[in-house]
Formats: structure tokens, sequence, C-alpha cells
């Protein structure tokens, strides 16, 4: 008995100091509370700070020189403050929770110069979208997560759609950039576009905007600014064994029946990383609200029956008849890093939509009658395969590489039909984009960097159209939107950029590229048209420079200034286009057009007072030569040509000799007491050309105010989205034309009305598994219609979605 006794004592000795040793021997993570992602660069440290230790990429630090009781610190620039001791840590699980801070200035962003950057050190007006407000703002597109930040405004012209428009430039004068690949190509139009919605939300981890000028970094269209999309990154194990971890989200809105599946998953071993993500969504016809403007109002529809198009009365006005869609996106990565200076990612991502009915085209009139039976764009598919493989040795010419190799495979299509005719035209194009781009980073001796790197971009359009017979298949030759024989268009480039910190109070940055671009298209069909020329060859060369200036009198104070320039070479759309209606208009080519360039001045000021608020202002003026814009022309003499059976005036973009942009953002943050926090933010831009005619992609002054409340579990958002107003005087010739999509003021001439919703949204945080996402837009159900949509804005709509943290 008394051996039994005292080897139950030596048992309960040895489990106790096994317990005590795991109190010396543990690590601990520490991870971001509302994302439950890792945070690197937490500094942890005891009160005399005489122990201290860093956590890892993957938010991890050993604890090995803390004792048990000792209050332990944790502390980063981006999350508030906490302390534990090492038996608080052991009782949590050995992870901490940081909650982040309302707003600060040490934020670290990619898309400046294709490397990570301090946001102090960058003179650019860079706003930066992080996955915790993805999660909390949960957008149904990304077009969506874009027009969230307000601060840039989203044109749609159907539900399947969203065109971004960044002072006073959208379309093909502002660049989508998706994990270091640019998604623009030679078919991206001076109209409205829509491809920004390819991107799937749900998968994207970050996202960065620039303001302004980004050519010298990449190239042309870079005029307005750039949206640089950052998806979720391949994760690797952190020990030797095999970690799987994953993230499941459905989501209901009722304004347009939409209902969303998202699932991804990341299985990751010490060298290989796999994931997979794939969502669908499926949206009903949108309902508008139900307060002012009835005249936004959809009183009836065409509809066919028993092979004949009918005009259906609409049993209820507020509902967009046909706007419902649905959408599908894949994700899939690979990634490989055989050891520490090596690092290769393979990425394919593929999105399609269904058939979108154009809805801005459906509600025009002839006369008394709707003037179409079908307007639907043919699903819109974008495939994407991209290499990006990733150097860290430094060497003579370099500490970092990176190469990026991708193809991309692009098809859209329009399919319109008057009503009561039998003859549907259809007109396909396709896309195959290749490119390759090699940067490289270069710490020199003092405190500077150097940037540089080259690009190649080749683009092949493919252009087809027929019309069909709806009730006997028989299809008939129709003219292609684009020159349907050789379409190539090719870009070069090289760029080079030098920042050094002078001190701690100033850092200067600068850059300049050159870039060379070549058309060539054939006009070789004369089946339909007599054109004057039976080729399109164009060759264009630019440099663009910046120079930018950072001045921090204190660490609370940020003074940015910025001058720079960007260029817009014609593409394939700009110059080759063969015709594209409007309402009682055509476009046609014009060999002549040439590059459009820009010359943009920032003034930026940041402050912040201590934890309690934070204001920014900036102000910028955009100087444009050559600018491109949509006129009056000729074709073979004359002013109007007969197209689709009616006498259509005559346009084309040309080049005006100069216009001008100029506007400011501000914005303020207030922390209140009882966790709440307030901010606003305003933006303002004005622009005409030379003959004092505004231009059409400027945006109404637009903003939103909110009033957050933030605890561990709940977060709540009370705001308030407002618009401006633009009046008749102040639209652009083409908005003008427009009467079907505007309201009408007191002299019967079309205008945008001002207006503002009321909004609510909420985050209810289940343990650490999951969240409950709850909100209603528009809750006074307001009748509103943004700035040259086509269809109007969702009525009051409440939102529901459950996300589950699979790990």
């Amino acid at each position: 008995m008394m051996w039994k006794f005292k080897n139950h004592k030596l048992f309960i000795v040895f489990v106790l100091f096994i317990n005590g040793m795991s109190l010396f021997a543990q690590e601990l993570q520490v991870k971001d509370l509302e994302i439950q992602k890792p945070i690197e660069g937490v500094a942890v440290f005891n009160q005399s700070k005489q122990k201290s230790g860093l956590t890892n990429k993957n938010g991890i630090v050993n604890l090995d020189i803390f004792e048990p009781t000792e209050r332990i610190f944790f502390q980063h620039p981006s999350y508030k403050s906490a302390a534990y001791t090492k038996q608080e840590v052991q009782q949590m699980g050995f992870v901490v929770y940081l909650e982040s801070e309302v707003y600060t200035m040490d934020e670290f962003v990619i898309s400046a110069y294709r490397w990570e950057q301090n946001s102090k050190e960058i003179p650019n007006k860079i706003t930066r979208i992080q996955k915790k407000e993805i999660v909390f703002n949960n957008p149904q597109t990304t077009a969506d997560l874009l027009s969230q930040t307000n601060e840039v405004f989203v044109q749609k012209s159907q539900l399947g759609g969203g065109s971004p428009m960044i002072r006073g430039f959208a379309t093909n004068s502002v660049l989508l950039v998706v994990d270091g690949v640019r998604m623009n190509n030679a078919i991206y139009r001076e109209g409205n576009l829509q491809n920004v919605i390819s991107l799937d939300a749900n998968a994207i981890e970050s996202s960065e905007i620039i303001f302004g000028p980004g050519s010298v970094t990449y190239g042309s269209d870079a005029l307005g600014g750039v949206m640089d999309f950052h998806t979720l990154k391949a994760k690797l194990s952190t020990d030797t064994k095999m970690q799987v971890s994953g993230n499941a989200m459905t989501r209901y809105s009722s304004a347009n029946n939409e209902k969303t599946g998202h699932i991804d998953f990341n299985i990751g071993a010490p060298e290989w990383g796999f994931l997979s993500s794939i969502t669908y969504s499926d949206y009903g016809d949108l309902r508008m609200g139900s307060r002012h403007h009835s005249e936004y109002q959809r009183p009836e529809y065409v509809e066919r029956i028993n092979g004949t198009d009918a005009v259906i009365q609409n049993s209820n006005p507020n509902l967009q008849v046909p706007t419902g869609y649905n959408q599908i996106n894949l994700m899939q990565k690979i990634r490989f890093r055989p050891s520490e200076n090596l690092d290769m990612n393979y990425e394919f991502h593929y999105s399609k939509l269904s058939d979108v009915p154009r809805y801005d085209r459906l509600i025009e009139y002839s006369g008394e009658r709707l003037k179409y039976g079908q307007w639907y764009y043919g699903p819109q598919i974008w495939m994407m395969h991209a290499l990006n493989v990733n150097y860290r040795k430094a060497n003579t010419f370099f500490d970092d590489a990176k190469l990026t190799l991708a193809f991309q495979d692009y098809e859209e299509s329009r399919h319109d039909r008057k009503f009561g005719k039998e003859s549907l035209r259809q007109r396909t194009e396709k896309v195959k984009a290749y490119s390759l781009n090699l940067d490289f980073d270069k710490n020199l001796n003092r405190d500077n960097e150097l940037y540089y790197g080259v690009e190649a971009v080749y683009n092949s359009v493919n252009s087809t159209a027929h019309s069909k017979n709806i009730l006997t298949g028989e299809l008939f030759p129709e003219s292609t939107r684009y020159p349907d024989r050789i379409n190539d268009y090719t870009t070069l480039a090289a760029y080079a950029g030098y920042k050094e910190n002078f001190s701690e109070r100033w850092t200067a940055i600068s850059g300049i590229r050159f870039n060379y671009t070549r058309i060539y298209s054939t006009l070789n069909d004369t089946t339909f048209f007599n054109f004057p020329y039976d080729n399109i060859s164009v060759s264009n060369s630019a440099f663009n420079g910046s120079v930018g200036l950072v001045y921090r009198p204190e660490k609370s104070w940020q003074v940015n200034l910025n001058l720079s320039t960007g260029f817009h070479a014609p593409n394939i759309d700009d110059i080759a286009k063969v015709f594209d209606s409007e309402p009682g208009s055509v476009v046609v080519p014009n060999e002549n057009l040439e590059p459009e360039y820009a010359y943009n001045a920032d003034l930026g000021i940041k402050k912040e007072f201590g934890r309690m608020a934070a204001f920014s202002i900036t102000g910028f003026y955009t100087y444009l030569t050559n600018a491109m814009v949509r006129r009056d022309f000729t074709f073979n003499g004359q002013d109007s040509i007969l197209y689709d059976g009616e006498m259509s005036k005559v346009l084309a973009i040309v080049n005006a000799d100069k216009a001008y942009i100029y506007g400011l953002s501000a914005s303020a943050e207030i922390q209140l007491p009882y966790q709440l926090h307030l901010k606003s933010v305003l933006n303002y831009t004005y622009g005409e050309d030379q003959d004092g005619i505004p231009l059409r992609h400027v945006a109404p002054l637009f903003g939103s105010t909110r009033l957050n409340y933030k605890q561990k579990k709940l977060q709540i958002s009370l705001y308030a989205d407002y618009n401006g107003e633009i009046a008749y005087e102040d639209m652009a010739p083409g908005e003008q034309e427009k009467n079907h999509i505007y309201a009408t003021d007191s002299n019967g001439n079309p205008y945008s009305p001002s207006w503002w919703t009321l909004n609510v949204k909420g985050l209810y945080r289940v343990k650490n598994w999951g969240t409950l996402n709850f909100g209603i837009e528009n809750i006074l159900d307001v009748r509103y219609r943004p700035y040259s949509s086509g269809i109007v804005a969702p009525g009051r709509n409440f939102i529901v979605g459950i996300r589950l943290n699979l790990q």
C-alpha cells in the first residue's frame, strides 16, 4: 500500500510538473478579433520592457521568457493594446484576440509601387479596404464593395453591373488590377463598363484604391486612379503537421430576393498550400423604393406570349422587370515555397454571369410604345491563369524580385430585338490577353529604396455578329462591333521609382515610365459600310513621371504633395469600334485618335488628435490635353446615316484640345463615449472641356456619415448616404439626351435629383466559430436613381447572413 501511495504521489508531481512546463514552453498566437486572422508584428513585452518578443507572419510568439504570474502586454499600431498574465493566456487557450484601432496612419499598402510601403511614406491618396470591412458591410458584388467606401461613385446600367467613377474618370480611364495583373483589355470602352463584378467580393482579402494618375507603375488607363484587389492567399502550415481551415457564408437580401452561398477552404503543409473558393449568387428582379419620383416606376414591360410580343401591365410598378440574373465564381490557388527565398503561387479564376437584361434599354420608348422586345447581355465570362514567382535574396541588383505571368480569356455579347420584330441581333466579342511583369526592389546604402521593372501586354480581339430569326432559327450576316478580321493590341513598357527618407520628417519619392503601344485592325469587309480606309495602324509612345513629397512635422501630422502625369493610349474600342448604337445616334471609327494626357497635382493633409479624433483632406487639380470625348462627327461627309432602320446622328471619339477637373475629398472621425465612433466622408468633383461642356463621368457631390457602436461581440452602424443634384445645364450632352433615365425639372428637362438614405447594419460574433450579419438598407424606402444609372436603386432592403469559421 505504501508503495502504491508513493507512486500516486510521484504521478501527481509528474502531472503538475508537465502542466508547469507547458506554461514555460507554450507558444501563443495573436489574432484579429473580427476576422480571426493572425497578426504579424505584435510587440509582446513585460512591465519593465526587459523581456520582449514579436509575433511572426503566423501571429505566433514564444512565451518561454515570461513568468506564470507576470503581466504580458500586447501592442500593435493598428490595434488596441491588451495585457494578460501568462496563466490567463493559458486559460484562453494560448490565443489572444486584439481589437482594431478606429484609425491609424501606420498602414502598409502594396499598390503604390507594387511593393509593400508604409502609408506614412506615400504621397498619394490611397484608401484601403480590409477584410474586416468586407465582412461587416457584406456587399453583394465587388461594385458594391467599392461603392461602400463612399469615395468611389458607382454607376449601374442594369442590376448585373457597376461602373466605378474616380475623380471624373471611368471605364477605360481607371485601371482594375487583381493580384498584380491588369484586367483592363483592348475593348474596355469609353461608355459605362461592368467588368468589375466578375471579381468575387467574398474572395477578396483586401483592396487598395489609388486616387489620381498611377501610370508610372501601371501604364495606360490609370488616369483617374487604380483599384488594386488582393484575393485570398493560400496559407502554409505553421509546423510539420497539415493544417485545414475554411469559411462558409450564406446571405439573403429582400429587395432583389438575393440568395448567395460561399465556401472557401485551405489545406496547408510546410511547403505546399492549396486554397479553393466558390460562390454562387441568384438575384431576382429588383424592387425600387416607394417614395418620391414616380416617373422612375415601371408601369409596363414586354413579354413574349404565343410567339408574339405583348405589353404587360406591371402589377407592381416598383418592381423593375426584368433585371434578375445569376453568377458563379470559382478560384483555385496552389502555393509552393521550397525555401525562405523562393515562393511560387499559381492561381485560377473563373467567373460566369447568366444573361443579364439591360434595363436602361428595355425602358426606352419609340413614340408611345416600348422600343425593344429584348435587350440583354449574354453570359459575361472571365477566366484567368496567373503564376506569381517571388524571389528574395539580396544581391547587387535587387533584394526582391517578382515575376507575374498571366493569361486571361474574356467573352461578352449583346443581344437586341425591336418590339414586334422577328430578327434578334447578336454580337459577340472574345479577347485573349497575355501579360508579363517583372518587378524589382532594392534597398540602397542609405535609408532609400529603388523600384524598377518591365511589362509586356498582348491582346487579340475576335468580333463576330449575326441576326437570328427567332421563329425559324435562320441566321443572317450582321455588322460586327469591331473589325472582324485582325485586331491586335500590344504594349511594351519599363519603369523605375526611387524613395528616400531624408529624416524622420521628410520623405521624397519619384518615378518615370516609358510606354509603347501599337494597334492594328483591318477593315476589309465593306458588306455593310464603305469605309474610306481598309485598315487602322496606330503606334504611340509616352513618357510619364511623378514626384512626391511627404512632410511629417509631428507623429500625428502628415502633409502630402504629389505631382504626376498619366496617359490613356487609344485601345481598339476607342479607335476601331465599327458602330455602337445609342438612342438616335451611332459611333464611328476615328483613325486619327491620339493618346490623352493628364497632368495632376495633389495636396493632402492628415491629422490625428491622440486616440480621440482624426481628420484628412485632399485637394486635386487635373489638366487634360488631347482629352478623348464623344462629339459630333461625319462619315463619308454625312453627319447622319441610316443605322438599324432609323436615321441616326454620327458621333466619334475625338481629341479635344484640353479639359480640366478639380475637386476635394475630406473625412473626419471622432471617438465618442460609450464605445461610439462617428465618421463622415465627403467628395466633390467638377470638370469641363475647353468649350465649357461638362464632362460625362464627373460624379455629383456625394458622401456618407456613420455612427458606429462596437464591443467585443456586437458591432452596429447607423449611417446616411447622400448625393447632390446635377442640374440639366451641368450635365454632359450625352446625358442630356437620356430622358428615359432621368427625372424632369420644372422646365421639362432631364436632371439628376439629390437624394439621401438612412441605413443600419450590424454584426454579432458567436464565440469564435461564426458571425451573424444583419441590416436594413434604405429604411425610409426612398425611390432614387444614382447619376447616369439606368436602373433605380434598391428600396427598403432587409439583409441577413451567417458566416462560419471552419478551423
